[in-house]
Formats: C-alpha cells, structure tokens, sequence
C-alpha cells in the first residue's frame, strides 16, 4: 500500500466513516502513474460499479459525461507553485456504466498539486452524489427555456431558434416557415369561466399542435394566446396543409376542462423564411400581420403573407403624413377654423365650432376630413387633440363674449393627459368652461355608456355642456341621453342635408326632434344646405342649425359684437 493511500484508509479511519454515511468518498489520484486510490466505503457513492474501473484516471474517465476529461481540465485553470498547498478546484459531472444505466450526478472538489516541472502531479479530494442539486439545476434551466403552463419553449428562445432556421435556411438554400398560432376569443373564455379554464385551454392547444409537428419543428410560447411554429424544410404547399392540420385539431375536438367542455378555434398567419423573411424582426412582424388579417376575416382561419404594392405604397404615405402631422404640430401650424352654428328662428350666431387646419410647407391648408382620419389611424390624434384644446381654451379666455364647441376623438375621451390638460387650463382661466361646448361622437357614447357618462360630470363640473355629434348615424337611445345628462343633440346631416326631397328623411328628423324637445335637449340641424330646409327645421321647433345656408367654416374670427346672445342654458 503507497504512503498516500495509507494518509487515506489508516491514518483518518473515523473520517472515511463519516464520508461514507454522508455518501461520499475522498481519494488521492497519483497523475504520474494514474493510480487512484479510494477511501473505505467506497461503494456507497458509486454503488454497482468495479472496482477495477475506479483504479486509474483513464478507466474512470471512461465512465463520465459529458466530457470525459473535465477532471484533467480543471488542472489547467490555476498554476500551484511547486510544494505550496496546492491549487483549489471544483467540478461536476455524471457517471454511467452503461448506456442503460441512470446517470449519478457527482460533485467532485479537492486541490492539485504540480511537481518539480510545474505540472500537475497529484489531485485528492473528496466526490459526492449531487443528484438532487442536479436536478434542481436543470428544473432552472428549463424554466428559464421553456414557458410554465405548457412546457414549450419561451418567447426569448423561440426567436433565438428563428434566428438560427433563417441562417441556416439562407446558407443551404432551403425554404422554412414561421407561423402564428392565435387562439380567437380566449378573453371571452376568460370571462365565461375563468383564467384557470383559459389556461387549460392554452395548454391543451400547444399538446395539439405538438402532437402534429415533424421532427426538428420547433414550436413556442410567443405571448398569452400565440404560440410561435418554425417549419423546416417546408415549401408553400407543405404550409398550406400543416396549417388545415393544425387548425382542425384545434377545432374539431372540444377542450375539457374542470368546468366542462369548451369550443376553441384558432388562427394562422405564416410566412416563408428566407424568400419573405431574412431576419427575425421581419418574420415576426410580417408572421403578425397575417395572423391580424386571418382574424378580420373570420375566425378560424389562415392566412399567408405576400408582397403588395398597395399596402407598401400606403406605407410610405403614413410615414410621410406622420412626420407632417408631428412637424406641423412642433411648428405651430395646427390652427382652427370657425363655423357659425346659428339660432334657427333669429339667424343670430350662438357658438361656433372649431375645426381643425395643418398649414403644410407649401402654404395648402388641411382640412379635418384629411387630418383627423389619418390621425386616427397613425395614433396621433391624441397629441392633435391636445393642441385644439390649448388653441380653443385661450381663444375662449381672450374673447370673453365667445361660445365654442370643440370636437373630441373617442380616444381623448378617455386619454388621462387630456384630463390633465382641460382641468390645469380650465383652473389657469376660470369661466372658459362655462362657455365650452364638447361634442363627443354617439359612437362613443353607446359603447361605453358608464365611462362616458364620468367624463361629463367632470366636464359639467366645470360648466361645459356636452353635444353629441352625428346623432341618428349609431343606435344611441334617448334614455341613455338622459342617463349621460346631456345638453345637445346634433342631428347627423346625411338625414338633415335631403329633408326638402325625401318624406322618409323628414319623418326621422322631425320625430328627433319632438322626443329631444320633450326631454328638454336642444337640437341642431347639421348640413342644412337651403331656406326650404332651414324653414321647415324652424317650424319643427330645431333649436339651432348649422351649414352652407349658414356659412363655411372660416379661419377669420367674426366675433367682437357684445350683443352676441349666450347660448340658452341645458334643461
């Protein structure tokens, strides 16, 4: 017996014993000759296996994964000084003896110690079976790949494996597909029974679709209700058929769930990698572009994406009205124009509404109907929103015999920094509010009734009065007026413009008329084109109109006369 193999097993008889019931085992390995020698109880950590395979560095390296010299490496990272106390190390690796055989997951620590030549000479220490931390480890570094509730990759690893099927489809000249899977209507599910069934919902739509993907597919967790499906080696009509596949077995069979079954379709929307595709950014946006169109057009179905010229060109074009919209609005080039709304009976202005211009470089002047749709569209209304408040509010507070309407976006009427803006303004100029007029459109006002009727208490506390704009275009009843107390209905024009000529149209104005009467609203006639029109309106007992018989909306202001009535106070 060597004296290194005595300093083990003889001299630290009591400390081998500890090791061994604590499952683990210290050992001295001579690298000149690879001779290792163990500690008693050596079998406790490696149960099952020879001893002969134990005996020497290159037989036991035979047994570990994954790398089978991960113990010489370690050698490498510190240079002891020769006869220190040698060179600390701590590694983990896996023992098996067969290809059968559970891995033992150990953890190997102890120190090295070079020779004469600077070399390593010698390594003692102690091993010990780590399975549990093992497994923990590897519990964490799941998680951190793959999304909780179904096991799929995550979003950050799904595209990190887009990015590398579009490498490798561009270097061998193959075809991939990136697809979208969008569960439809899952908020409802959520509503009808819960969070808990929309999760088993989820869960089981990603076991579908993962029971029909071919081997070397990837398929992951893109956001609440989309899964992310990279398709290799997949050519248009190869899509086109995993994507019926995918979609029938989501809904030809009924989801269980603990609170019974639950009906589930969903959509697609794919695109080709690389043709259509070369990077991540374009495969995911172009992927949720036809994903959206699949769902306009009905749920459950699929859609692929393809070059358009129209929708490019349309592109450019909201770029380039973006940066006009943003620029005239740095510039101070949004400016108001002012259309006279007229008591019926006196022709006598009673207010004013404003309507929007964008100056453009050129000099041409825009019109709302070219400003506000786009707008809209770009997400910008509410910044254009803010500015027409700022103009209307001073114009009210240098022209105190002034009453104007000011038009909102449905979005304003909501927009927390719109609230923030009319109230400091508002303060900043007391009684502006009393001679503010807004006009909130009836599409607002019947899709969100509760809220809406909020923002004009508020509004009211400041003694505005409230319009609702294009009355009679939407479904708006008048017991939800009364519900939202407000003050003016304006009759939509497209029923007001024809009246002279159509009986049909004379009844549905004539009729909104009495009922707003009865509930003490006053009323205004839009779009009033001629005296025939302006009369009979009159006699009706319309209580202001408005348009061409009138006059245009013009961005000179015809105000000043102090004899300018005050609009009647709200019934």
């Amino acid at each position: 017996m060597s004296r290194n193999e005595a300093t083990v097993t003889t001299a630290l008889p009591q400390t081998s014993a500890i090791l061994a019931s604590l499952g683990q085992a210290a050992f001295v390995w001579d690298i000149a000759t690879d001779a290792i020698s163990w500690s008693d109880h050596v079998g406790a950590v490696f149960a099952d296996i020879p001893p002969s395979l134990l005996s020497s560095g290159a037989e036991f390296a035979k047994l570990i994964e994954p790398k089978r010299s991960i113990r010489s490496e370690a050698f490498s990272q510190l240079t002891p000084v020769h006869g220190s106390g040698g060179a600390p190390y701590r590694i983990e690796y896996g023992v098996r003896t067969s290809t059968s055989a559970p891995v033992i997951w150990i953890e190997e620590s102890g120190c090295w110690f070079a020779g004469a030549d600077g070399k390593p000479a010698r390594a003692q220490g102690i091993v010990r079976i780590n399975n549990e931390r093992h497994a923990r480890d590897e519990q964490l570094l799941k998680l951190a790949r793959h999304d909780p509730l179904t096991g799929e990759l995550n979003r950050t690893h799904l595209i990190a494996s887009l990015a590398e099927a579009i490498e490798e489809t561009t270097r061998f000249r193959t075809s991939s597909a990136f697809m979208l899977i969008g569960i439809d209507h899952l908020a409802r599910i959520n509503d009808a029974f819960g969070f808990d069934v929309a999760d088993a919902v989820i869960a089981e739509v990603a076991s579908r679709v993962r029971a029909r993907l071919r081997g070397g597919d990837v398929l992951g967790r893109f956001s609440g209700n989309k899964f992310g499906l990279i398709l290799k080696n997949c050519t248009v009509d190869d899509m086109n058929v995993a994507a019926e596949r995918f979609l029938a077995s989501i809904r030809d069979d009924v989801v269980p769930t603990k609170s019974g079954p639950v009906s589930v379709t969903a959509s697609i929307g794919a695109v080709g990698v690389p043709r259509y595709a070369r990077n991540t950014d374009e495969a995911i946006n172009r992927a949720h572009e036809t994903l959206d169109s699949a769902k306009r057009r009905r749920a459950g179905s699929y859609s692929v994406w393809r070059p358009n010229v129209e929708r490019d060109a349309q592109r450019r074009v909201n770029i380039r009205v973006t940066d006009e919209i943003v620029t005239a609005l740095n510039e101070r080039r949004i400016v108001m124009a002012y259309e006279p709304v007229v008591e019926a009976r006196s022709r006598r202005a009673a207010f004013h509404e404003c309507l929007v211009r964008m100056e453009r470089d050129d000099g041409q002047m825009l019109l709302a109907p070219d400003i506000v749709p786009v707008a809209e569209r770009l997400g910008l209304i509410r910044l254009v929103d803010h500015r027409v408040l700022e103009l209307v509010i001073a114009e009210l507070a240098n022209s105190p015999a002034v009453q104007l309407s000011l038009n909102i976006s449905p979005d304003t009427t909501m927009d927390p920094d719109w609230w923030a803006s009319i109230e400091s303004l508002m303060r900043a100029d007391p009684g502006v509010g009393e001679r503010l007029i807004v006009e909130i459109t009836e599409t607002v006002a019947i899709q969100d009734i509760d809220d809406v009727r909020g923002f004009v208490t508020r509004l009211k506390n400041f003694g505005s009065r409230i319009a609702i704009d294009d009355f009679g275009a939407g479904y708006t009843s008048f017991r939800n007026l009364r519900k939202l107390g407000v003050d003016i209905v304006k009759i939509d024009g497209a029923f007001v413009q024809n009246i002279a000529n159509s009986a049909d149209d004379r009844a549905f104005v004539q009729t909104l008329i009495d009922l707003a009467r009865r509930l003490q609203i006053k009323t205004v006639a839009e779009w009033v084109q001629d005296e025939e029109s302006a009369v009979m309106l009159r006699e009706w007992g319309c209580d202001y109109i408005q348009g061409r018989l009138i006059g245009l909306a013009s961005s000179q202001r015809p105000w000043g006369a102090p004899e300018e009535p005050a609009l009647p106070a709200a019934g």
